[in-house]
């Protein structure tokens, strides 16, 4: 997993290397992006998250496609996917 410009939302690391734990289906985005607010992210989960998605300004690609033509939250996470996240927010 990759945070392109949100790393401050994370302890300021850039890049997360993650096995998720086992489970009986499947993992799909919308449960990644709950274990990554309870095991990840360390502040602001506002700027992060909105409702049970990412909040407008946030770019997910999938192994460098846009989440849009993958599936979104209902996307199956595949072993060795590739997920970044980059915000398009920024001050000015």
């Amino acid at each position: 997993m990759h945070l392109g410009g949100a790393e401050l939302l994370f302890n300021g690391v850039k890049k997360h290397h993650v096995d998720l734990p086992s489970q009986s289906e499947p993992w799909d985005v919308k449960q990644l992006l709950v274990w990554i607010q309870r095991n990840l992210l360390r502040e602001r989960p506002e700027l992060f998250v909105q409702g049970d998605s990412v909040r407008p300004g946030i770019l997910v690609l999938i192994n460098d496609a846009d989440w849009e033509l993958m599936g979104e939250l209902d996307y199956q996470l595949q072993d060795q996917d590739n997920v970044v996240f980059i915000s398009t927010l920024h001050g000015g």
